[in-house]
């Protein structure tokens, strides 16, 4: 059985805490560069090339991206036979977030109790996902996820008579909602199937998985992927909800089984700053 220490991983979270507010993906900046390209609204054009600029400062200067750092999300692939060492798994993750947003002079975004609103001061504790895979893999995804377009997610039960245009009809409905708040050019998750709680998660999941421009293996969820790309680009919203034919730089789907009497469906939108890193330890 393999051993990993949770010192190893209080080190690797507080590096990826880093380095995701710190530096954008080279996919998400090669998405924004060709948004530029194909985008015909001045204004939105502007703000496509503001963008571009803002991460190229943020990456030279080693500064946040964004204010908003973020609520730390943290999904653990957790091989089964490995073994976590030297202390708890959860409370390793939460002392890597704090180190790493203490050290990276990160904004706190926590607070401890969601009615009394007393910030945590560290922006601990972190949303943990663990998912037990076979073998000895030890995988950790950390992403930095903001408020304001986490505020403009959605979750809907539908009824299976709804079918594919119902989906689609809700993804458009909370996309056309959201307008400017969620800072487009955003990426859309959207999670399909499962239970109330499972389409949430694969939501979230859908934001992890694949590099921006890279298409869902199953040919018909693909599809579904062009489709409602295509669909959000020509509602107008644009950059910054300001108008232009760039207002999601990709959509990503997820699916699971579901009950023959139902149609979890969950929306979840992740702004221009799509801040994620992923390390195999």
């Amino acid at each position: 059985m393999r051993e990993i220490h949770c010192d190893q991983i209080t080190a690797a979270v507080a590096k990826l805490c880093v380095e995701a507010n710190y530096f954008l993906g080279a996919d998400v900046v090669q998405a924004l560069e060709g948004a530029l390209k194909r985008e015909n609204s001045p204004v939105g054009r502007e703000i496509l090339k503001q963008l571009i600029e803002n991460a190229d400062i943020a990456r030279a200067e080693q500064v946040p991206l964004c204010q908003d750092t973020g609520f730390t999300v943290v999904l653990v692939e957790l091989g089964q036979d490995v073994r976590i060492v030297g202390g708890s798994l959860v409370d390793a993750i939460n002392e890597g977030v704090r180190q790493g947003y203490q050290e990276g002079f990160l904004r706190y975004s926590i607070v401890g109790d969601p009615l009394l609103r007393k910030n945590t001061g560290d922006n601990t504790p972190a949303c943990i996902h663990v998912e037990v895979l076979p073998g000895e893999v030890f995988k950790l995804t950390v992403m930095a996820k903001g408020a304001g377009c986490e505020n403009m997610s959605a979750l809907k039960m539908l009824k299976p008579s709804d079918g594919i245009e119902g989906v689609k009809g809700f993804v458009m409905k909370v996309i056309k909602e959201g307008g400017g708040n969620p800072c487009p050019p955003i990426i859309v998750g959207v999670g399909i199937g499962g239970t109330f709680e499972l389409a949430a998660y694969l939501s979230k999941k859908a934001l992890l998985r694949r590099p921006l421009g890279s298409h869902h293996p199953e040919p018909t969820v693909a599809s579904l992927e062009e489709e409602l790309l295509r669909a959000i680009n020509e509602s107008g919203l644009g950059p910054m909800g300001l108008g232009g034919r760039t207002t999601a730089l990709a959509v990503h789907l997820e699916t699971y089984s579901c009950h023959i009497a139902s149609l979890p469906v969950a929306v979840n939108i992740d702004c221009h700053s799509h801040r994620f890193k992923q390390i195999w330890l």
